[in-house]
Order: structure tokens, then sequence, then C-alpha cells
């Protein structure tokens, strides 16, 4: 399986990925919106972990317009954040969040919990 990791926090990302890559995942990892955009159009993720505040592109832009691709109306992702904002969980449903697990509070879970998560979800 195939994750695509979009987040500008560098420890956060690397930690991500080395989690997910020791559980047996192939890993992407990219900084912002605009290359997680990119990479994932590219590389065809089975599921993206997807941060919201990021710079160049927020990732709900990001998801929007992966919504618009083909291939990417039905990616599952897995909004990532610190942001308990309400709003911005409404609008991320509004773009096809895959489930209950699909919004995480970053700092509410573990890295171990991150990847049950994500493997309930695949």
């Amino acid at each position: 399986m195939k994750i695509l990791i979009v987040e500008d926090e560098k420890v956060m990302l690397d930690s991500l990925a080395e989690k997910f890559t020791k559980e047996g995942f192939e890993t992407i990892k990219a900084v912002d919106g605009e290359e997680g955009l990119k990479k994932a159009l590219e590389f065809h993720p089975d599921l993206i972990l997807l941060d919201i505040m990021m710079p160049k592109m927020d990732g709900l832009t990001m998801l929007k317009k992966i919504r618009e691709d083909s291939w990417g109306e039905n990616v599952k992702v897995v909004i990532l954040t610190n942001a308990e904002d309400n709003k911005r969980i409404a609008e991320g449903v509004e773009y096809g969040l895959t489930d209950k697990f699909s919004y995480l509070i970053k700092t509410d879970n573990t890295l171990d919990s991150i990847v049950e998560e994500v493997k309930k979800i695949l």
C-alpha cells in the first residue's frame, strides 16, 4: 500500500514516514499542498494523510483539486491537523473524507494510533 504524507512540519513528516515504512507501507512525502497535489496525481497513492494548514496551498484547497481528477475523486484522504475547527471539518466532509476516522487531531493521537486508524480505513 502506498501512502502520501503531506505535512509542513519536517519532524512530523519524517516521523510519520518512518513509522509507516516500518509498518510495511510505501511512503511518499510532500512539504506543502502544491507538492502534495503534484505527487498525488503522479503516484496515485492508496491513501493521503493531509495537513490542513500549510504554505503555498492549504490542505483543503489541495483536497478540492484532487477531487476534480478522475483518479482523485475516490482516493481515501485522512486530514491530520492540530486545528480543531468545525467549519474546516465540515468543508473536508463536503469533499469526501473517508469515514469517522478521516479527521485526526495530531495532539490527540500517537504515531501508533494514526497507523492503526489508517489500517482500518485501508
